[in-house]
């Protein structure tokens, strides 16, 4: 891969996630401060990235692994999500800003897969490539958090004024930006043409669900559904929790969280050729341990470097399941059906994991809120520390080590 399309597929990383990161750390807090909307509703506001995510596969295997050119796709996805990104600072209640939204993330959570299809199919050895390109995408959510804090849109000041508005509109922008962009992109045309007769089956790339006959994969789908269940909790929680505690620049301080992806995506490849896929992914899932007791504990005063520590872990969280994850799957993906690969692991994570995962951190919160209107954080946090102890027991258990191409 050439350094001038490495450049290019980067600045495409950096603008998907920056889109993202715009809106999606700070919503609940949005909705809770401009729209006034109580727990169940932020829950359900969360859940709009599973539905997507659960029809992504589908999506991707219907369209980009057969018909038309994944590039193509991914501009035209995010014209129109531009437009629904600045409609959403207008909705006054819930009740608007719910459909605008399932419409928007129905949309956009394809792209997820489509700028890893995009970057693979670009890459002769995506073990060793890929990193480099992915660790974009990190920079791109640290900007728009640094962004959102250098602007104060989430002061006690810029809450009072309702700025948090500002964020659909910075990622209204941004979508667009990309959505021109990707018709330049390197052209991905679709893999896995039909031969014969039509058959649903290959329309909606339900091939790659011949992943699963494979028992490890099976066993680290299973394990990925399980793990976000707890993930859930950080995303939907996380920007409410650091501001009942009255943290500052609570956004700005959330992106030390993909500050240190950047640091773990450069470790990645050390840590994965020396200690291999397993260690590698068990390191992650207990790290999510160690967050959420982080959490539970500690303060903003001499606790507060507890709190820090948890957000730091994310990168550790994140790089080490999520990326080792995404190579994992490529690597047992035939050629045919990359996309739909990819599709399939963002139903798992995105998907089902964190649909029942938005729903049980809505419920939880709902039970841990105080009649001062605060909640019972410590309690709140321990439960997701105890999913991923459980989960982290399971998958080292039955996991059997694989050797794969490590990417260095």
């Amino acid at each position: 891969m050439s350094f001038f399309v490495k450049t290019r597929l980067s600045l495409m990383m950096f603008l998907e996630f920056f889109i993202w990161g715009s809106w999606f750390v700070t919503m609940g807090t949005f909705l809770a401060n401009n729209i006034q909307a109580n727990d169940q509703d932020i829950s359900l506001a969360f859940s709009t990235q599973s539905f997507g995510a659960i029809l992504a596969p589908f999506f991707v295997g219907l369209i980009a692994d057969r018909y038309f050119q994944a590039q193509k796709i991914l501009g035209s996805i995010h014209l129109i999500g531009a437009g629904l990104l600045y409609l959403l600072h207008q909705m006054a209640d819930f009740n608007s800003f719910f459909p605008m939204l399932l419409g928007y993330m129905i949309l956009f959570m394809p792209t997820l897969a489509l700028v890893n299809s995009i970057s693979f199919n670009q890459m002769q050895q995506p073990e060793k490539e890929f990193s480099a390109v992915r660790i974009w995408g990190t920079l791109g959510w640290v900007a728009a958090g640094i962004l959102i804090s250098t602007f104060a849109w989430d002061s006690p000041e810029g809450l009072a004024n309702g700025l948090l508005e500002h964020t659909w509109k910075l990622a209204a922008t941004a979508s667009l930006i990309l959505g021109l962009y990707s018709f330049t992109l390197p052209a991905t045309p679709p893999q896995a043409k039909t031969i014969g007769a039509f058959r649903l089956k290959d329309a909606l790339g339900l091939d790659a669900l011949s992943l699963l006959s494979h028992r490890n994969y099976a066993i680290f789908f299973l394990s990925s559904i399980l793990i976000c269940i707890p993930l859930a909790f950080y995303y939907q929680n996380a920007s409410p929790f650091l501001t009942e505690l009255g943290m500052e620049n609570s956004t700005g301080k959330m992106a030390l969280g993909q500050v240190s992806e950047v640091l773990f995506l450069v470790a990645l490849p050390f840590f994965f050729s020396r200690f291999g896929l397993k260690k590698t992914l068990a390191v992650a899932m207990l790290a999510w341990v160690l967050r959420y007791l982080l959490f539970a504990f500690g303060d903003t005063h001499s606790g507060n470097w507890m709190l820090l520590s948890g957000i730091i872990l994310h990168g550790i969280c994140y790089d080490f399941f999520f990326v080792s994850g995404q190579i994992y799957t490529d690597a047992h993906a035939g050629k045919k059906f990359k996309s739909a690969a990819q599709g399939l692991i963002t139903l798992a994570t995105y998907g089902i994991g964190m649909l029942v995962g938005f729903w049980l951190a809505g419920q939880i919160s709902n039970y841990y809120l105080l009649e001062s209107g605060l909640h019972d954080w410590k309690s709140i946090w321990l439960i997701p520390a105890g999913i991923s102890a459980l989960v982290s027991l399971f998958f080292m258990i039955v996991f059997k080590a694989e050797k794969i191409n490590s990417p260095n």
